[in-house]
């Protein structure tokens, strides 16, 4: 099993929830986040005064998936997600050690 977490810009999560409901993922977690990377941050006039953003607003899509499907969710998200344009975000495929449903108990690939 593989955690594949994705930080991606908010207007895109629902091109993702779909592109993933294609491919047979129907369990996401999504989190709002904030960062930057080599977008950086940006400048904001606000009430006249001038202050620097560094932190931009982004969201973070979980997804725990059967070793198989990895290529296939990474691809989907890809695909969903860029605009061609810096900020697009990052895709991370981490092991996952083990998953347990907790109202059945069921563990492994099963919990899935």
């Amino acid at each position: 099993m593989k955690l594949v977490s994705a930080v991606i810009k908010p207007f895109k999560l629902d091109d993702i929830r779909e592109a993933l409901s294609e491919i047979g993922i129907n369990g996401i977690t999504v989190s709002e986040v904030k960062g930057f990377g080599r977008q950086k941050g940006h400048t904001e006039l606000y009430r006249g005064a001038e202050y620097v953003v560094d932190f931009l607003p982004k969201v973070r899509v979980d997804a725990a998936v059967n070793d198989e499907l990895v290529d296939r969710v990474v691809e989907a998200i890809s695909t969903a997600a860029q605009t061609g344009k810096i900020g697009d975000g990052k895709i991370f495929v981490m092991p996952l050690e083990q998953a347990i449903r907790i109202r059945t108990g069921e563990t492994g690939n099963d919990a899935l």
